[in-house]
């Protein structure tokens, strides 16, 4: 039961869009041409590139998902927090001066360069294939939950919320891309961190907590151990989680076309650098902070005896919800609000990213518009590309209705491990060998090993004793590796590379 009216939730979020969609159209003005689209014309400041990454990278799914994982996972996450680190660390002194060096649209491109076309288009297809399922998963929770707190008590279908949620992203980016994203972003971002902060202290208030209080019943909770170093087997293991953070960083981040193209925007490569580290540390207290609000979280759905079905469903059943029977809600109508707000913000500016980035990758990888037309023609391609992406979008958000999962972030990682594993092998094997490969036997490999992986993830308990968790990642880029090595030779021997 909803403690709010569907007419504040609609005034709120009207409001919100109008302030970002308006902040768009004025930072777009002296915008449109491919660069500004594509890249933002090399001209965003870091600091401000730094901010707009951490609401890219939260979603929707960071907001509800990690506060509701405390009870099974404790702190643990906290170690994958710790691997992010050193994953930006890699990604800022190995493949930042790949990229801007190269300064092409796309970051794919690397691979045609150094293996051939069928490399080249194996790598853009996997990141198409990862960025569809994997902001269709992100923005799946974000509308299920739209649907419950707004669209429903209105009778409006779930169709119509998904079609809705991608027309307002495509809204505040059809125009200015990148340019554009990372001014905007970065409003989303300290709304998102704003919200958090302010729904742990309306929580504790509600608890008749002070600042000490609530301290003191994290601390006290029971949920808060970081470090588990004891059992190789268990799935929060440090080493699994530390190394798994960091290479999903270095896949989702440094070989990603969504995440690169605001890094790729700063004026230099040290800049871009700063801006990589600066957030990759904030990364540890943001999710510190989410943590923190889970425990509390689940302190106040205790000693109210609410009962939740699901880790996912902890912080909208509190937020939004109350005993039913008009009974008082669980939290006053402020609480609410910033719930829905602090998801949109964290969601769309996930969502409005990816679509950029999906723009791009088809307009530049697949149809190569950026080598073949003239700006004005590109202008078009570009338009018509990103009008089709955003109805793809809503068709995988609404076909994501039909799949359940106990904790989408996990639904996140495991769609990631797949899907960026040969990416990452492929990338590692250019940068770390100087063999060349078979170009055409390369999307026959990458596809093979996350089948391998599929096998080895459904079985290797059985076989092994060994249940495989997020290292799934490491797995299959190593099998792409070792693909990749059986099918190398020397350079230079009367190879045809196409360039």
């Amino acid at each position: 039961m909803s403690i709010f009216t569907p007419a504040m939730v609609i005034g709120a979020i009207i409001l919100y869009f109008s302030i970002i969609i308006g902040a768009s159209l004025i930072l777009s003005r002296r915008g449109g041409r491919a660069s500004d689209f594509f890249r933002g014309s090399g001209k965003s400041p870091w600091a401000v590139v730094a901010i707009a990454m951490i609401s890219t990278s939260i979603s929707g799914v960071t907001f509800v998902s990690v506060p509701g994982m405390v009870a099974a996972s404790e702190f643990s996450y906290l170690q994958m927090a710790l691997g992010f680190i050193a994953g930006y660390v890699v990604i800022a002194y190995v493949l930042l001066p790949l990229y801007y060096r190269r300064r092409t649209n796309s970051l794919y491109c690397y691979l045609e360069t150094r293996f051939g076309q069928w490399s080249y288009r194996s790598g853009a297809a996997f990141f198409l294939l990862s960025k569809v399922l994997g902001c269709g998963v992100k923005m799946y929770l974000t509308a299920i939950v739209l649907q419950l707190v707004l669209f429903a008590p209105l009778g409006i279908p779930f169709w119509v919320n998904a079609a809705l949620t991608m027309a307002a992203v495509y809204l505040y980016t059809f125009r200015g891309g990148v340019r554009t994203l990372v001014w905007t972003d970065m409003m989303q971002t300290l709304c998102l961190l704003g919200t958090v902060v302010l729904s742990i202290i309306f929580i504790g208030k509600g608890m008749g907590l002070d600042f000490g209080g609530i301290c003191s019943t994290v601390r006290d909770s029971g949920m808060t151990r970081i470090w588990f170093l004891d059992d190789a087997r268990d799935t929060r293991y440090f080493w699994k989680q530390f190394l798994a953070g960091m290479f999903t960083t270095i896949a989702m981040t440094g070989l990603d076309q969504d995440m690169m193209q605001k890094n790729l925007s700063c004026r230099s490569l040290r800049q871009s650098r700063k801006n990589m580290l600066s957030y990759g540390v904030a990364f540890v207290p943001v999710n510190f902070l989410f943590l923190c609000l889970g425990v509390l979280l689940y302190s106040f759905a205790s000693s109210r005896g609410i009962e939740v079905s699901k880790p996912d469903d902890l912080f909208p059943t509190i937020a939004c919800g109350s005993p039913g029977d008009g009974a008082a809600p669980y939290m006053p109508p402020v609480v609410s609000l910033l719930f829905v707000l602090g998801l949109v913000s964290a969601a769309f500016s996930s969502s409005g990213s990816s679509l950029t980035s999906i723009t791009t990758s088809v307009t530049v990888d697949l149809l190569r518009a950026d080598r073949r037309l003239p700006e004005q023609r590109l202008r078009r391609v570009r338009s018509a590309v990103h009008i089709a992406a955003a109805a793809v979008m809503g068709v995988v958000i609404a076909a994501f209705r039909l799949i359940g999962s106990e904790s989408v972030i996990n639904a996140v990682y495991t769609v990631a491990s797949y899907t960026y594993g040969p990416l990452l092998g492929l990338f590692a094997f250019g940068i770390f060998t100087r063999r060349r490969v078979l170009d055409k036997a390369v999307p026959f490999i990458c596809t093979t090993s996350p089948l391998i992986c599929l096998v080895l993830a459904t079985r290797s308990e059985q076989w092994f004793g060994w249940k495989i968790g997020f290292e799934l990642l490491i797995i299959n880029a190593a099998l792409t590796f070792i693909g990749l090595t059986a099918v190398s030779f020397r350079s230079g021997r009367g190879h045809q590379h196409t360039t």
